[in-house]
């Protein structure tokens, strides 16, 4: 198979994409600010509800073929890992509301050029549950953060019937073999954290080539967990519940994939709601994170994961932009949302460096 090659002219910003992120950040701010009120803490303005914080490895695998041993994943090796399982919503609601979920990983001592304002040797990696964005560009992205800010203010109750109606579409759809990406956004199964998929959903760099990452559960512990199901009514923390008690008796191991770029037209770069297809490009083992049996919810750790470490696309290597719409609004959103996040909290950031920076 041709895979197509990386080169700057493949990103088309469109025209005011800059007044559209600052829209995109203005608004986010807003509805930050909303939950801070009723919350009295400013939270993270999506994924704030964490089930887990766990550290680890990630092993790239050896004899990788060239157009797969690209960026960090040229060189086979074990790194360090910090990674963050959370739910989707930027408020920490009971666990009916349940929507996308988060992975966000963050590999050490990676050395390498490193995008502008990234110090230190690491590179993240900012998965959710979905091979795709909804949004689709930082156009949509606006228009469905207004949507999103508008309803920050509703009641609890109201959001639980959106997604249960969220989820009951997808259910109909499925029996006609497809479903709606927007429909799993607003509204996930009650299915186990662990046993999920997580994605990257747009496309980054990847060295000479452009991929889009995901992260598949990989032991037979994780996948016996596919027919699991919350009961949210018995217990509205009940992702954070059930992750933990895993972590306590099992290892956690999800296979790194790439997806290639192979077709401009099939898989494009500025639309990250079309989902790239398999049947063109697949997605292939690249490394293997493993997350040894732990306290995934130790209280000194979670403090450090949710209120001073940073997790965020623009803490990369050169040799994996970020690319496309939604990632460069994502560049500058993230940013900012968490400086303001730090700053209400009166608590100092940081661009973790080192794995020996988080508590045991």
């Amino acid at each position: 198979m041709t895979y197509l090659r990386y080169a700057p002219g493949i990103e088309k910003p469109a025209e005011g994409e800059q007044a559209t992120i600052d829209g995109i950040i203005q608004g986010m701010t807003q509805q930050s600010q909303t939950v801070e009120a009723r919350e009295h803490h400013a939270m993270r303005a999506s994924h704030a509800k964490s089930s887990a914080c766990v550290i680890g490895e990630l092993k790239i695998a050896a004899g990788l073929p060239p157009e797969l041993a690209q960026g960090l994943f040229a060189t086979p090796g074990t790194h360090p890992v910090a990674v963050r399982f959370a739910q989707g919503p930027g408020e920490t609601l009971g666990d009916r509301v349940s929507t996308h979920r988060g992975m966000s990983i963050k590999v050490f001592d990676v050395p390498g050029e490193k995008l502008p304002g990234h110090a230190v040797d690491t590179q993240d990696f900012v998965l959710a549950t979905g091979t795709t964005f909804p949004s689709g560009t930082a156009a949509g992205f606006l228009r469905d953060g207004t949507v999103i800010g508008k309803s920050t203010g509703l009641p609890e109750g109201v959001k639980s019937a959106v997604s249960s109606t969220m989820r009951n579409l997808n259910r109909a759809l499925h029996a006609f073999g497809t479903e709606s990406a927007l429909a799993d956004f607003f509204g996930h199964p009650y299915s186990h954290p662990l046993a999920d998929s997580y994605f990257s959903q747009a496309p980054v760099r990847y060295g000479d080539y452009v991929a889009k990452l995901g992260a598949v559960p990989s032991t037979e512990s994780q996948r016996a967990l596919s027919e699991w199901r919350l009961d949210p009514h018995q217990d509205e923390d009940g992702f954070r519940h059930a992750t933990v008690a895993f972590f306590r008796d099992h290892e956690v191991v999800f296979e790194l994939k790439a997806q290639l770029w192979a077709d401009a037209e099939r898989q494009p770069i500025e639309d990250a709601s079309v989902d790239w297809p398999v049947s063109i490009s697949p997605y292939r083992t690249v490394a293997t994170l493993r997350l040894p049996r732990q306290d995934a919810y130790a209280p000194d750790r979670v403090r450090y994961f949710d209120e001073v470490m940073t997790f965020r696309p623009a803490h990369s290597l050169a040799t994996h932009r970020p690319l496309g719409s939604v990632m460069r609004a994502r560049l500058q959103v993230y940013q900012a949302l968490s400086a303001f996040r730090h700053r209400e909290n009166g608590v100092a950031e940081e661009d973790t460096g080192s794995i020996d920076r988080i508590p045991t």
